[in-house]
């Protein structure tokens, strides 16, 4: 169930010529590793996340997981895929304010077969993020920090293979921020999922035993 990346490449076309945003990367990642990505904005971080998060196709390159190319698949295959074994979590917390806590958790399971044990999973994963007592508050009646452990409940709630987290600290102060980033780690170590991190803080990216900095499109090891 390896992460496998080899010579990703995207370029946007444009007036004057194609722009290269990502180029030549590789990389592979095993279950239960994780990585934090860092770099400045416009350095295509957000990129190669939504491509490995199938929402955007490569120019060149090869992506596998669950030992497949999900770009080889019809689209109404890919989603399925992506509903499965993908977790997103945004900076943006994304959640309904119409539905409560433990609905929010569970809106990802409405895209595929029901499962009698997708409730019980949510209220775990709801208690292992301290929000047991919050069941039924709407986000509204929740804080930042509050809200962002519900989307980790949510991404986590199909058991995906892959967790993808686009500044999921962003918005949050740096005692919030540490909390957050802890829960992530412990619950991706207990999951044995993989867990790719973009950052800007330096405080989120050293909780990872992994670091690349994203430098004019290509990855590179931070020293």
């Amino acid at each position: 169930m390896t992460l496998h990346v080899s010579n990703l490449s995207k370029d946007y076309p444009t007036r004057s010529g194609p722009l290269s945003v990502l180029r030549d990367i590789s990389l592979e990642l095993q279950p239960g590793e994780s990585l934090a990505i860092m770099g400045p904005s416009g350095s295509g971080k957000s990129t190669l996340l939504n491509i490995l998060g199938t929402l955007d196709r490569p120019t060149s390159g090869t992506v596998r997981l669950a030992d497949k190319d999900p770009f080889a698949l019809p689209e109404a295959e890919l989603a399925g895929f992506r509903n499965r074994h993908i977790g997103f979590i945004f900076q943006d917390h994304y959640l309904l304010p119409q539905c409560s806590v433990v609905e929010n958790v569970l809106i990802p399971t409405l895209a595929g077969p029901t499962n009698a044990n997708d409730l019980p999973w949510a209220l775990e994963l709801l208690e292992r993020v301290g929000l047991k007592d919050r069941l039924e508050h709407r986000p509204a009646e929740l804080s930042g920090g509050e809200r962002q452990r519900v989307a980790v409940a949510r991404a986590l709630i199909r058991h995906p293979l892959l967790l993808l987290a686009d500044e999921p600290t962003g918005n949050l102060d740096r005692k919030t921020a540490q909390g957050v980033g802890e829960l992530l780690r412990d619950l991706h170590a207990r999951e044995k999922t993989i867990l790719i991190v973009v950052t800007h803080s330096p405080d989120l990216a050293r909780q990872f035993p992994r670091q690349v900095e994203m430098i004019e499109g290509t990855l590179q090891v931070r020293q």
